[in-house]
């Protein structure tokens, strides 16, 4: 992969174990503050109390969303020992 493709990623592959860390481009950090603020709007018309399943159901679709979008916009992943070494 070189450097060009790498740079169009939003989001790195974690170090360790397997999924992405944190954004490396403004793209992603949008999305991720975007995702942390539609989960606070989530808490506050469905508070959990009173509506449970709702409340679970949209932060299972918000976060089935940012999943997409880092499976889409991120480098691609797999499970990583550290180090850049692949087992």
């Amino acid at each position: 992969m070189n450097k060009r493709d790498q740079d169009a990623f939003w989001f790195p592959r974690k170090s360790y174990g397997w999924g992405w860390g944190l954004p490396l481009r403004w793209q992603g950090w949008v999305v991720l503050l975007g995702f942390v603020g539609l989960m606070t709007l989530s808490c506050w018309v469905f508070p959990p109390e009173q509506h449970p399943l709702a409340f679970g159901l949209s932060l299972a679709v918000l976060s089935l969303g940012l999943t997409g979008i880092c499976w889409l916009k991120g480098e691609p992943p797999s499970w990583q020992w550290g180090g850049g070494i692949k087992k």
